[in-house]
């Protein structure tokens, strides 16, 4: 009833008018249609039939070559922890949606508990594009449920981390890249989600307190204009704004660009050579920062540069054509936002029946499938999507060159229980590297990149004529 909602929600609101999210909100934190197709799934009796659902993208974002697959820890922590409180079910009921709603709906979210199995690419993979992030085999109202907040922090965390690997791919391993997305990320909780994305995908540092502290690690900082001109109103200036700083953060590194750039690292330069400070660093943050870059470094010789403004991957390839002395980068906008990652989430199985979405442009593969990467002298050389029981394709022999086949997906957690402990940032950007530089040129560049065209075993193509024939 109108009355009965009202009081449930508007309890729920006075408590928390800034929307704020606990562990507890991801139970509520999908699409509408994921609890009616639930309920419906009850109604009929079907809730318990074994499906399969896979995570994939159809496309890759325009100008990428490949994805760094990113977002699977959160998942599978959601996915351990799923469940839903008896306030969230009565609120729940409260909806006039929900009317007609059947009994063995209600029981189905009063015992929630996810049972089934994931199949998942480790974090730092590289993938392309129909080749599945993830697989899900659970009992339908399930594998259903839970669709929209995987989508949610895979998408998301797959986007930053192939943004992060271009970035370091680009700058090379000896330059220091910084994350410092959070004021302009989507929302507080993908701010974090992109720090973590970032780091695990090669990034030095964030900025982020608490991203840097939840994952272990110290967040990086310098100051911003204001500190410069507020303390230099009121103290003196330009200098004694850095000499105040420094007293309290001795080797911060120090933003010159308020004023004038080449002037303030000129005074700096004076105070360096007469023993009163030890700069360690300054931040360039507007300008033409090639042409400004090589003039700070004839100052300060012995000062690391660190450039941000709008940085992404086609800056620096741009600044180190120009050969700009600069040691390290800071990446705020354009390393959280950006192309999206369009990926899908797609019933493949059915009570042991393969299944497939046949509408044009965007038809699907049905069954389970896995990938098999071909790499030859620790480069890859081919993909295959397979079906996941069937027997693997022959490959050719490599003349003498070392040939190794892999199988990307593997099993995360098997019965409701994770199998697969989880794994620290540094693994996962070490897989990262790896990944990449395993990777051809033409598919690692910026511009016009190739990406792979992906096999599609014999089995996995005639059950894709079959089923649609059948359709």
């Amino acid at each position: 009833k109108p009355e009965r909602l009202s009081s449930i929600l508007q309890e729920a609101i006075n408590e928390d008018q800034q929307l704020t999210l606990t562990p507890e909100d991801n139970n509520l934190l999908t699409d509408l249609y994921e609890l009616t197709m639930a309920a419906c799934y009850a109604g009929e009796g079907v809730d318990q039939q074994w499906a399969s659902f896979e995570l994939f993208t159809r496309r890759l974002p325009d100008k990428y070559g490949y994805l760094i697959a990113m977002g699977l820890a959160q998942a599978l922590d959601y996915l351990e922890k799923f469940h839903f409180t008896t306030r969230q079910i009565e609120a729940l009921r409260s909806l006039k949606i929900f009317a007609n709603a059947p009994q063995a709906f209600w029981s189905l979210l009063e015992n929630a508990k996810f049972t089934g199995n994931v199949w998942a690419v480790p974090e730092g993979t590289a993938i392309f594009p129909n080749e599945p992030l993830l697989r899900v085999e659970a009992p339908l109202w399930q594998a259903q449920i839970v669709e929209t907040f995987l989508l949610n922090t895979l998408n998301y965390q797959t986007l930053i981390a192939t943004r992060a690997a271009r970035l370091r791919d680009v700058a090379g391993s000896k330059v220091k890249l910084l994350e410092f997305g959070t004021r302009r990320a989507f929302s507080p909780q993908a701010s974090v989600w992109a720090a973590r994305a970032a780091l695990a995908a090669g990034l030095d540092s964030t900025s982020n307190v608490l991203a840097a502290l939840k994952l272990g690690r110290e967040p990086v900082g310098t100051m911003a204009h204001s500190l410069v001109m507020a303390v230099g109103a009121l103290e003196g200036g330009e200098d004694e704004a850095f000499a105040a700083f420094f007293r309290h953060f001795p080797g911060s590194t120090l933003l010159i660009d308020t004023y004038d750039t080449v002037e303030a690292a000129r005074r700096l330069a004076e105070k360096i050579n007469q023993g009163k400070m030890d700069v360690k660093g300054v931040r360039l943050d507007s300008g033409d920062l090639a042409s400004l870059s090589k003039q700070v470094r004839s100052l300060l010789p012995g000062v690391s540069i660190f450039a941000s403004g709008d940085i992404d991957e086609y800056e620096i390839a741009r600044l180190k054509t120009e050969n700009a002395e600069i040691d390290g980068y800071g990446m705020g906008t354009k390393l959280v936002s950006g192309s999206p990652v369009n990926g899908v989430y797609k019933l493949v199985e059915i009570d042991d029946h393969s299944v497939m979405k046949k509408a044009s442009g965007k038809a699907t593969y049905p069954g389970r499938k896995q990938i098999l990467r071909i790499f030859k002298q620790g480069q890859i050389t081919e993909d295959y999507l397979i079906l996941a029981d069937e027997k693997r394709p022959e490959v050719e022999s490599g003349n003498g060159q070392s040939i190794s086949q892999v199988e990307l997906m593997q099993l995360m957690v098997k019965a409701g229980e994770r199998i697969v402990s989880p794994e620290p940032l540094e693994t996962i950007a070490q897989r990262t590297a790896a990944s990449v530089a395993s990777l051809s040129p033409e598919v690692r560049r910026l511009d016009d990149p190739i990406s792979f065209e992906v096999n599609v075993s014999e089995a996995l193509a005639e059950l894709t004529e079959r089923v649609r024939d059948q359709i």
